[in-house]
């Protein structure tokens, strides 16, 4: 048996041998190849923009908040950026901090200058301090004196501080450039 194995084996590469032959070909190309071109580029591209400047005010501790705007036209662009007081926020800031030095009456009068919550201090049946007087003597004094309340006719015009004036002269005077531009 072994015999008949090793000649099948002979066999398969005798015949696997001869079927082996390398393919042979021979070719020549020959190419030529000339371009003649005329090309033209036309670049269109937008005008330059006017970005609006990013105010940080990612500080927790001031009670400031960042405002910024842009306005770009086919001849001028312009940006500007300004932060404006939080009044409310520096009213609570001064509030927590008499309260935390003691003076407990001092930062309810801070906190009542602002008329809802001296209106819901009177609804509650605690009114606000009134030149050092609280509780009912308070309330009495504030009922004789009502032009002192916050919120009355001549207590209500709007506080602007100095940074703001100019944030809105500067936005008033290129607005204006603005329009006559257009």
């Amino acid at each position: 048996m072994p015999r008949v194995i090793l000649l099948f084996a002979a066999m398969f590469l005798v015949v696997s041998g001869a079927n082996a032959q390398p393919i042979v070909t021979e070719s020549t190309t020959t190419s030529t190849v000339t371009t003649d071109s005329t090309s033209e580029t036309t670049v269109n591209s937008p005008p330059p923009s006017a970005i609006a400047p990013n105010i940080n005010t990612s500080n927790s501790d001031i009670c400031t908040v960042g405002v910024s705007g842009a306005v770009q036209t086919q001849i001028l662009g312009l940006a500007a950026g300004a932060t404006v007081r939080d009044m409310n926020c520096e009213r609570l800031k001064n509030a927590k901090t008499l309260f935390d030095m003691g003076m407990k009456v001092a930062a309810v009068s801070v906190m009542c200058q602002d008329e809802r919550v001296f209106a819901a201090m009177m609804h509650a049946g605690t009114p606000c301090p009134f030149d050092g007087m609280i509780g009912s003597q308070a309330r009495s004094a504030w009922e004789a004196n009502p032009d002192l309340q916050p919120g009355a006719e001549e207590n209500q015009r709007m506080e602007i501080d100095d940074s703001t004036k100019k944030f809105l002269g500067g936005a008033g005077v290129g607005s204006l450039l603005l329009l006559l531009l257009l």
